[in-house]
C-alpha cells in the first residue's frame, strides 16, 4: 500500500509519521516536512525524501540548525535520486547507545533519538526492565533498529561499533538532595560504564548526563586516561538543559519568539556554577538589574523547581531528555559533515584557569573543533562577579571527581 508523498518529522507538534498519527495539539508547532515527488511501496523512515521544509514557532533544533539540516539533507537526497527509481536511499547511518535506557530520562530520550533520521541503530542498555522499552520503541516506523541489552554481561556487545554513547544512568535527585548527595552512587556507576566504553568503543562521542556532571565528567576523563584512550575532543558533559531553560525563561520574560532566542550558559551544571550570560542574549535585549538577578537565580535553581513540583515523584526527566536529544542530534549532524554546529557543553577547557568548563563549542566530525572564547569577553559587571564566585565551587567538584578515580584505579 503506497503512503502519501509528504511525511513530517515533528517534535512537539500535531503531525503524523507516514499516513497515520495521533493528534497531540501544541500552540506553537514545530515540524520538519520531508516532501518526495514519488509515492513508494513502503515507508522506510524519515530520510526517504527529496527536500526539507522547516516550519517552526518553537524549535527543537533552532533556526540555524533547521537551516543547516535543510542544506545538508537536500543535496544528498537529490544525489540518491539518481541511484533508485524511487529516489529512496536511506541515509540513517549512525549507531547510538543509551546506558540507563529504562530510567526516567532514558525512556523519553530513547523515543526522541528513535525519531532521528540520522540513526540506523539504537542500542538500549540497563540493569533491568529494558526489554519492554526496546519492544515498545521498535514498533515506531522510523529507520533505526532497536536492540536491548541487560546487565554487565551484555554491556560490551551493546557498545561495539557505537558512534555516540549517552549516559543518563544513575539515581535521580529527590527533595532536599543536592547534586553532591548523588555523588557516591552515581560516581561508581559512571566509572563502571565509562570503563566499558573505553574497552569497546573508545572513539565514540561520550555524552555524560549523570549528575553531578561537574564531577562525573572529570571521572570519565580520568578513567579514559587510565585506559590510555582519552580524547578530550570527544567527551562532553551535557549542559544543554541550562541553555534550553535560559532560552525559554528569557523568551517568556521578554515576550520574544522562542526560536530566535539564544542565551549562552557557561561554568558548570549545578547551582551557582550555572552562569547564563544574559548580556550575550540574541536577539539583543535589555534587562534591568532585578531581571538579571531573577532570571539567573531561576535558571540556576530550575532543577530544584521541578524536583519540588514533583514532590518526591522524580526530577527533571522530560526536559532533560529533550535537551539531551538536541545535543545528540547536534553531534550526529557534526559527524555527518555539517560544518555549522554549535552547542554549549562542559568539556576540558583552557578558557579559564579551571581544567573543565562549560562554554559554547563548535562540533565537527572529530569532536570539538573549537572552544568559543568570545562569549567570555565583554561581560557585564554582574557576570564578571558571578564568574569569579562560581570558580571555587566548580574547582572543588572537579577535584572531587578526579580524586575518586585516583583512589579507585580502573579495571585493566
Amino acid at each position: 500500500m503506497a503512503t502519501t508523498s509528504t511525511t513530517i518529522f515533528s517534535i512537539g507538534s500535531t503531525v503524523p509519521f507516514g499516513s497515520r498519527g495521533s493528534p497531540l495539539s501544541q500552540t506553537k508547532p514545530f515540524s520538519v516536512r520531508f516532501t518526495s515527488q514519488n509515492s513508494f511501496a513502503s515507508f522506510s523512515g524519515l530520510k526517504a525524501a527529496t527536500s526539507v521544509n522547516c516550519e517552526s514557532g518553537s524549535s527543537f533544533l533552532g533556526k540555524e540548525s533547521c537551516s543547516a539540516l535543510k542544506g545538508s539533507f537536500t543535496p544528498k537526497a537529490q544525489k540518491a535520486n539518481h541511484r533508485s527509481q524511487y529516489g529512496l536511499q536511506p541515509m540513517a547511518s549512525y549507531k547510538v547507545a543509551i546506558l540507563g535506557a529504562a530510567g526516567g530520562i532514558g525512556q523519553p530520550l530513547a523515543l526522541l533519538i528513535k525519531m532521528s533520521p540520522l540513526v540506523s541503530a539504537l542500542n538500549l542498555y540497563d540493569i533491568a526492565n529494558v526489554k519492554g522499552v526496546a519492544a515498545d520503541l521498535s514498533h515506531c516506523n522510523t529507520p533505526s533498529q532497536v536492540l536491548d541489552f541487560t546487565g554487565a554481561s551484555e554491556l560490551g556487545n551493546c557498545l561495539k561499533g557505537v558512534n555516540v554513547v549517552v549516559i543518563p544512568a544513575g539515581v535521580p535527585r529527590k527533595p532536599g538532595m543536592t547534586r553532591d548527595d548523588l555523588f557516591n552512587i552515581n560516581a561508581n556507576i559512571v566509572k563502571t560504564l565509562v570503563e566499558a566504553v573505553a574497552d569497546n568503543c573508545p572513539d565514540a562521542f561520550i555524552h555524560i548526563i549523570s549528575n553531578p556532571v561537574n564531577s562525573t565528567v572529570p571521572i570519565a576523563a580520568e578513567v579514559l586516561k587510565q585506559k590510555g584512550v582519552y580524547n578530550p575532543k570527544k567527551l562532553f558533559g551535557v549542559t544543554t538543559l541550562d541553555v534550553v531553560r535560559a532560552n525559554t525563561f528569557v523568551a517568556q520574560k521578554k515576550n520574544l519568539k522562542l526560536i530566535d532566542v539564544d542565551v549562552p550558559v557557561v561554568g558548570g551544571h549545578a547551582g551557582i556554577t550555572i552562569l547564563p550570560l544574559l548580556s550575550k542574549t540574541k536577539p539583543s535585549v535589555s534587562f534591568t538589574d532585578e531581571e538579571v538577578k531573577q532570571l539567573t537565580v531561576r535558571i540556576q535553581n530550575a532543577g530544584t523547581e521541578v524536583v519540588e513540583a514533583k514532590a518526591g515523584a522524580g526530577s527533571a526527566t522530560l526536559s532533560m531528555a529533550y535537551a539531551a536529544a538536541r545535543f545528540v542530534e547536534s553531534s550526529l549532524r557534526a559527524l555527518d559533515g555539517d560544518g555549522d554546529v554549535y552547542e554549549c557543553s562542559f568539556v576540558q577547557s583552557d578558557l579559564t584557569d579551571l581544567p573543565f568548563f562549560a562554554s559554547r563549542i563548535k562540533l565537527g566530525r572529530k569532536g570539538i573543533e573549537a572552544l568559543i572564547p568570545s562569549d567570555l569577553t565583554g561581560l557585564s559587571e554582574y557576570e564578571e562577579k558571578a564568574l569569579e564566585a562560581l570558580k571555587p565551587e566548580l574547582k572543588a567538584s572537579i577535584e572531587k571527581g578526579i580524586a575518586f578515580v585516583q583512589k579507585q584505579p580502573v579495571t585493566a
